[in-house]
């Protein structure tokens, strides 16, 4: 992630990983706060054989494709809505950024030809997380296998709220879900 700030949004791919049992190493690099870092950590991520990289940032939001850009390995760029962590009260109406965080995905996803970074939609570390075990799941069929189950939960979720809603009726359904 660009700045500890980050890390409210962010923490969402780690816990997905951590779902998996995937192992994964999480840092502060900033690319415009410490450049030499960020070209150094896409060295050691080649050296220690990271399949995938999922790098968050917000407002200018270059963290992602300059990573790509020292590279091979795939970046997954995950566009954050900036907050004010200055700000006294920590809640949306502390949210710094003009563009609600089209910025940052506009940055993330206008890379130049030849230098190609996937971009999830706005704070959405979590499918960051997952697209990356996709990705893994091709080398490693275990991970496939608990993807494919992960499918099924969910469709089987979403058939028992549907059987819920139809027994219960949409308003009781409705106030019961979103108490």
């Amino acid at each position: 992630m660009g700045s500890s700030s980050d890390s409210r949004v962010m923490q969402d791919a780690s816990k997905v990983l951590d779902q998996f049992k995937i192992k994964h190493e999480d840092q502060i690099v900033s690319a415009h706060r410490t450049p030499s870092r960020l070209a150094e950590y896409a060295q050691h991520a080649e050296k220690m054989g990271f399949h995938v990289i999922i790098a968050g940032a917000g407002g200018a939001a270059h963290l992602p494709g300059m990573i790509a850009s020292h590279t091979v390995i795939p970046v997954i760029g995950v566009p954050i809505l900036v907050y004010n962590d200055k700000h006294p009260q920590k809640n949306n109406t502390s949210k710094f950024s003009a563009f609600g965080g089209l910025d940052s995905l506009l940055s993330i996803t206008e890379m130049p030809s030849g230098s190609p970074v996937v971009a999830v939609g706005i704070n959405k570390a979590g499918n960051a997380a997952i697209y990356a075990m996709k990705i893994l799941a091709n080398e490693f069929p275990e991970l496939k296998k608990k993807l494919i189950q992960h499918k099924s939960n969910q469709h089987d979720s979403v058939i028992k709220e549907s059987e819920q809603l139809k027994k219960e009726g949409l308003s009781k359904f409705a106030k019961n879900k979103f108490k």
